[in-house]
């Protein structure tokens, strides 16, 4: 069996991969996710200058279960709203490394639904 420490340095192997190729621009920027066990967070970042333009996470929304896939669904459509008052429409998604499944797939259908478009 894998230990926790040995399958977080996989996840972040394969997020260096996937970065190489995912580059957020004024334009496009990228929306990154990231899940821990009891909260997910997600960023949209503007890579070229650096600068974070929209954040949300279950934590700020003060979500009684932060784990859990409706408030990966939560998170995702208030960071679509946010990022649609900013004037963001087309984003490039970043999955940070894992599974395109379960609360990382969520997350992104609930943005898709709120108006955002990758």
């Amino acid at each position: 069996m894998y230990s926790k420490q040995d399958k977080n340095k996989s996840r972040q192997r394969r997020h260096e991969r996937i970065r190489n190729k995912v580059i957020g621009t004024a334009e496009c920027p990228r929306l990154n996710v990231f899940r821990s066990n009891a909260n997910i967070h997600a960023q949209i970042i503007d890579d070229v200058k650096g600068n974070t333009l929209v954040s949300c996470s279950s934590v700020e929304l003060k979500l009684a279960n932060g784990g859990n896939v409706e408030a990966a669904k939560t998170v995702g459509t208030k960071i679509a709203e946010r990022a649609i008052a900013k004037g963001i429409e087309n984003v490039c998604f970043d999955r940070g490394g894992y599974i395109y499944h379960g609360r990382v797939k969520a997350l992104a259908e609930a943005a898709r639904e709120a108006g955002l478009k990758f």
